[in-house]
């Protein structure tokens, strides 16, 4: 990542007297991918305090677009916990997508501003949706597991 700030760094600088080059589109989605990669890094390290758009020193629109596809790489964090027999972690995984979610429903401007944030923020509800369906399956199934053991222990005890 520290390569990509610096590859960052270098095409801004390089375009810094050319906005007709700045503005057109590329170094936006260059900020948009080091943004996601930076906001999925807290997400799988833990929940760290989330970087702001400056501290991450990308723009407002790249930035929640990044945002948005972070939810995605959580989701399958998720589903990776979840073949893992992580529940309880896919749960926080879970709540960080909810929080960055609850960001983004807050952005009201047109998609020309945004870079197409509300298509972006759509589909990220969808996949939070997904994902509590997968972990209430994930815990239920668990929570059978558990009890299937439970009595299996019980039973055996007993014909002792």
């Amino acid at each position: 990542m520290n390569e990509a700030r610096a590859a960052l760094d270098e095409g801004l600088a390089a375009v810094a007297e050319h906005p007709d080059i700045r503005f057109a589109g590329y170094l936006q989605d260059a900020q948009k991918e080091y943004a996601e990669a930076r906001l999925t890094e807290v997400i799988v390290d833990g929940g760290r305090e989330v970087p702001t758009p400056d501290a991450l020193g990308v723009e407002d629109a790249p930035y929640l677009n990044g945002m948005a596809e972070a939810i995605g790489e959580a989701r399958r964090r998720v589903l990776d916990l979840l073949r893992a027999g992580r529940v309880d972690e896919g749960d926080a995984v879970l709540a960080a997508m909810e929080d960055m979610y609850g960001v983004l429903v807050t952005i009201d401007y047109p998609d020309a501003i945004t870079g197409n944030l509300r298509r972006s923020t759509d589909v990220a509800r969808s996949l939070i949706e997904k994902t509590r369906g997968d972990l209430a399956v994930a815990r239920v199934s668990q929570d059978l597991h558990d009890a299937l053991d439970r009595h299996a222990r019980e039973v055996l005890g007993k014909g002792d």
